[in-house]
């Protein structure tokens, strides 16, 4: 998990905060706003569901948090910080948020926050659902989370 940041037409900065899975690279939240905190974060990751045992972050403060602390206390998830300065120890997000930000944020002008949110939320799908990903033998994160889970419950049954 990460964050980016942009500007809507007017100048008013907003950050988006991304959540990839990184076996299926599927972006599982794309929350676009003004302020993203701790406890928002924690809220965020509670409705995702299906919980990983550990979560990637770098060391901001919002990751940092007591609220996001106490939350994965809770949940029993493993918040694991990468080093500070060394970016690639997350190359996961990292690449999926060079994709956001040069397929999405940089190419579009956002009137204001609900038309950011609305593309961002168009993009994410298309990055899901439509676009054959070469890293996942060319099916989307959606085909080859379905794959993966289908050929787990044959091994199961």
């Amino acid at each position: 998990m990460d964050f980016v940041s942009d500007v809507t037409e007017r100048g008013r900065r907003f950050r988006v905060f991304t959540v990839v899975d990184d076996f299926s690279r599927r972006c599982v939240a794309l929350v676009v706003d003004t302020s993203l905190t701790g406890g928002r974060l924690a809220r965020v990751l509670s409705e995702l569901g299906g919980l990983p045992t550990t979560l990637v972050c770098d060391n901001g403060p919002e990751f940092t948090s007591q609220a996001l602390d106490q939350w994965a206390f809770a949940h029993n998830v493993h918040l694991h910080f990468i080093r500070p300065t060394k970016p690639t120890d997350n190359a996961f997000i990292e690449s999926f948020n060079g994709k956001l930000r040069n397929e999405c944020l940089n190419t579009q002008w956002f009137a204001d926050l609900d038309h950011a949110r609305r593309l961002i939320a168009a993009w994410r799908d298309d990055y899901n659902d439509i676009r054959p990903h070469s890293s996942l033998d060319g099916l989307t994160p959606s085909e080859y989370e379905r794959v993966f889970n289908h050929r787990l419950t044959q091994h199961v049954a």
